[in-house]
This record gives C-alpha cells, structure tokens and sequence, in this order.
C-alpha cells in the first residue's frame, strides 16, 4: 500500500457528517493526535488553552445537546474540547517563564521578554485576552486536523454549540478556562453520510492567493 502524501490525506479528510458508533479511534491513534497539539506553536510559546478528551458517554450527550443535537459528538469515540484561558495573568506568564527556564536554563533576556508580555497583557481587557487566546487555540485546531488525517482518523470541528452550557458541563469557570472549539474523532459510516461522495469544493489558486514578488 502506497503511503498518502500530505496533500493526499487532506483530499480524503471532509468534516464528517455521519460516524459509525461501533467503531473506536485506537488509543495509540488518539495520542498522536494529541501530542500534535500539544506540540502546536502558539504566541510566545504561552499555550494558553487546554485540552479535554472526553470519552464518557454521558458527558458527550450533555455536549450533544449543547450542540444543537450534532450526532457526531457522541457517535465519535473520541471528543476533544479546546479550552482558552479566560485571562492573561502574572501568574500565568511567570508559569510559562519558570517553563523556559527549567527546560533551557538562564537566557540571557528571557525575564525582560517576558516581563515586557506581562506590561503588556495583563492591564488589557479580559475579552482582548482571551480573543487572544482562543486564537491559539485554533492553531493547534489545525495541527490537531492535520495530526487525524494523517492517521486516517475523521474529524469534524465544531462551533456550533453554546460554549455557556459546555463551560457548565466541564466547569471550565472554576478552571479559568472557556470552551473555543469542538472536534469529535471517530470513523465515517459510508452507508450514511451524505456528505461523503460529493467533491471536495475549495476556491482555485488564483482566487485565494496574491503573489507579490
């Protein structure tokens, strides 16, 4: 079996409609696909969001709920819930500083560069913040669909819910956090799913980008 290049396995991922519930994304799949997250680049290496892998059934039809009824947040095996920080805070960044240092020692401005994020940051509005941070969050969106297509798992991202309801589901308020995105894992069911026959629409290279040389 020939290996899918990278352009490839984004042909054949779609945002599934219809997954087939008797099937389960394999455990060592899932990791892959969460160590693309956590690897993900954000601004200044913060990372300000966290990650929920839920698998309990009885929080995923909570969730289904809060989505409109979208059955592939429980028909999926696997739902990742993307959760921002609600704030920039001192405490937050100097965690980050304290990171840097204990993996790569004392560098030469790095208390400065960090310094200068929390002057600037922390006075700013809490809504400019997290709008900032659910920003990153969506960076590790992208690796995270990537990461599934490459493992042939289907993914759907979802913004389709109430993240109110979702924050009170996973008590993301008491956390600091607020629910950005969802992206339930799981198998296409072929039998089922109207979107997957139908060809892959994207806008045509001279439509979408500008070469300025």
């Amino acid at each position: 079996m020939t290996e899918k290049t990278l352009l490839e396995q984004l042909d054949w991922r779609y945002a599934t409609k219809k997954m087939d519930p008797a099937k389960t994304v394999p455990q060592e799949k899932v990791d892959v696909i969460v160590e693309a997250i956590r690897m993900a680049p954000t601004s200044s290496g913060t990372q300000p969001f966290e990650l929920f892998v839920i698998t309990n059934d009885d929080v995923k039809a909570k969730i289904r709920e809060a989505a409109g009824d979208q059955a592939q947040v429980s028909e999926g095996s696997h739902l990742l819930v993307f959760a921002a920080w609600d704030n920039y805070t001192a405490e937050r960044i100097d965690e980050v500083t304290n990171l840097n240092i204990q993996e790569r020692g004392e560098i030469p401005l790095i208390h400065e560069y960090y310094g200068n994020l929390k002057a600037n940051y922390v006075p700013r509005d809490a809504e400019v913040n997290y709008a900032h941070a659910a920003r990153q969050a969506y960076i590790a969106l992208g690796i995270a669909l990537v990461a599934a297509a490459e493992q042939e798992v289907d993914s759907t991202p979802m913004e389709g819910f109430s993240p109110e309801m979702v924050d009170d589901i996973l008590g993301l308020k008491e956390q600091g956090l607020r629910s950005v995105v969802l992206l339930p894992l799981g198998y296409r069911d072929p039998s089922a799913d109207w979107l997957l026959p139908m060809k892959k629409v994207r806008k045509s290279l001279d439509t979408i980008v500008t070469s300025i040389d």
